[in-house]
């Protein structure tokens, strides 16, 4: 049988971090992982170092039954983690032996087995419809069983926080008799996520002294306080934190397993996960969110994009001393990056420290700075904006610095056409006439839309000029009409970004007409591959 403890975690057995987005992080609206995204996952959760992946429910749904198939038969080999089957007690008046639940979670050949019981006498009465003798007794026997078959065992106490405010006798019963049958964590569950950080340390505190159990928690973020939640409990002496990546879950979600970490690791001095871990959680955290096919929070603590990312000119001033004056750690450490924002915000501070970040030394170029700051905040008064499009800002600062060639083409005219057929069918056509390697090129391309038809003519005009040319992708495409400018008159904004397959760089284009402002993006984004390639050669 696999092992039951984590391996290579600098805490040992002392200190559980306890992983289940393959089980509650999986109740997420939209989230709906195959066998083979339940494998991926967990490897990524095991690399990153934490103690306990919960695959799922076997014997309750056939995909959990199938992963922990798949795991014993060698799909899954663990280097830190140990695999961990969930399910819940005996049923009310059934003999362990002859549940086939419990029976399931034995099959499983999980190592370690989380049961879930009731711990609120109210769901014991309405929800199980038995008492609390009854309820005590099916946790009792579940426990002692699995023990006796090797499993290592955890107790959920679902609903204990609630339950504990209403009959707190009943609560501590149900972690007792899982304690005195071999339960190795009571887990205090706050499943409907209504709990405060100082109420609930206070009840762990409480708990612990009244019970002698080793006690974990598992946090509900339906008040936004689950990780708070959960780092009030370690304080209070926990020792067994459950999270799910990125806060996934039912409802408002869970305790974010990166959040806690970056939170035990760096402001509590934890070493929870392997030391060369804590700079993978920004990587791993963004491909856990592919898996779940869903975006990467940008605003996510720790390990999103925006994390440390700085748009005011007055903070931009203070980093450009020193740093850690508003970063509350070195974003390397849990391997992110600090950016500055330019915008109408900024200041010199914040285009110095934009230029260095793009690789450009405006140090000691105060006029060229000063236009530039000036022409930034001209354009975004007029709906442009480079927070998101840095290629287009770096060839606006190369411009001030004289340092961007001639353009790769200069446009004579363009024009597209829309072509409605009776049918319904919709073709645009676009004619392109630019000047490109010393001749004038015209070029005509249909497409499904009118940017698609400009980008195609394009590329049709370009390709025998520029060698790189067919590299170049259309990676993404974004369209906002900013509403300052109300009904037709709105002035439109598109953000194009594009790829090499090797980088990727974001453009902005600002117009009254959207073929336009998609135009001026387009250009930009062949101006910065040319500039690049210019730079490489």
């Amino acid at each position: 049988m696999s092992r039951t403890t984590p391996a290579g975690t600098p805490l040992g057995d002392g200190f559980h971090v306890f992983d289940t987005t393959l089980r509650d992080g999986a109740q997420r609206e939209g989230i709906t992982y195959s066998v083979t995204d339940k494998l991926a996952v967990a490897r990524l959760l095991d690399g990153i170092g934490v103690g306990f992946i919960e695959g799922g429910w076997p014997g309750a749904l056939p995909k959990d039954t199938e992963f922990f198939a798949r795991a014993a038969a060698g799909e899954l080999e663990l280097q830190h983690a140990a695999l961990v089957a969930f399910g819940s007690t005996r049923k009310a008046g059934v003999k362990v032996e002859d549940d086939k639940q419990v029976q399931a979670l034995l099959d499983s050949k999980a190592p370690v087995v989380t049961l879930v019981a009731k711990s609120d006498r109210r769901h014991i009465e309405r929800a199980l419809r038995t008492d609390v003798d009854e309820n005590c007794a099916m946790v009792r026997d579940t426990v002692r069983y699995l023990v006796a078959n090797g499993r290592r065992v955890f107790l959920d106490a679902e609903h204990f926080f609630d339950g504990y405010a209403y009959d707190p006798e009943c609560a501590l019963r149900v972690l007792q008799a899982a304690g005195e049958a071999g339960a190795d964590v009571v887990v205090l569950c706050d499943t409907n996520g209504g709990q405060l950080p100082v109420q609930l340390g206070q009840t762990v505190t409480e708990v612990m002294a009244r019970t002698g159990l080793r006690v974990g928690i598992h946090c509900q973020d339906d008040t936004s306080c689950a990780v708070a939640n959960t780092i009030a409990a370690v304080q209070a002496g926990a020792t067994h934190v459950q999270c799910t990546a990125n806060g996934y879950g039912e409802r408002a979600g869970n305790a974010d397993l990166f959040a806690v970490i970056g939170n035990l690791v760096t402001k509590l001095g934890m070493p929870v996960v392997p030391a060369d871990s804590v700079a993978e959680l920004t990587r791993v955290s963004h491909a856990l969110a592919e898996i779940a096919n869903i975006a990467p929070d940008t605003h996510q603590a720790y390990v999103g994009a925006s994390a440390f990312a700085h748009k005011a000119g007055l903070h931009a001033s203070a980093i450009k001393v020193d740093p850690d004056l508003y970063n509350h750690i070195d974003p390397a450490t849990v391997g992110n990056g600090m950016r500055v924002l330019v915008t109408e915000m900024a200041g010199r501070a914040s285009l110095e420290l934009k230029g260095r970040e793009l690789g450009l030394d405006l140090a000691g170029r105060p006029d060229a700075v000063g236009n530039a700051v000036r022409k930034v905040k001209e354009l975004e008064a007029k709906g442009w904006s480079f927070e998101a499009a840095d290629a287009s800002l770096e060839l606006l600062l190369r411009n001030e610095l004289s340092e961007v060639d001639e353009p790769p083409f200069t446009l004579e005219s363009y024009r597209v056409l829309l072509d409605h057929q009776q049918d319904g069918t919709i073709m645009s056509e676009a004619t392109v006439k630019v000047h490109v390697g010393g001749e004038r090129v015209i070029a005509t391309a249909e497409g499904t839309g009118p940017v698609h038809a400009l980008d195609a003519a394009l590329r049709q005009a370009l390709r025998p000029h520029l060698s790189w040319m067919d590299s170049v992708e259309l990676a993404d495409y974004k369209v906002r009409i900013l509403t300052d400018h109300p009904g037709t008159d709105a002035v439109t904004r598109v953000l194009v970004e594009s790829t090499d397959g090797e980088h990727e760089w974001t453009t902005v284009g600002v117009h009254d007409n959207i073929v336009e402002a998609s135009w001026l993006a387009l250009c930009d984004a062949l101006a910065h591959k040319a500039m690049r390639v210019r730079q490489l050669a």
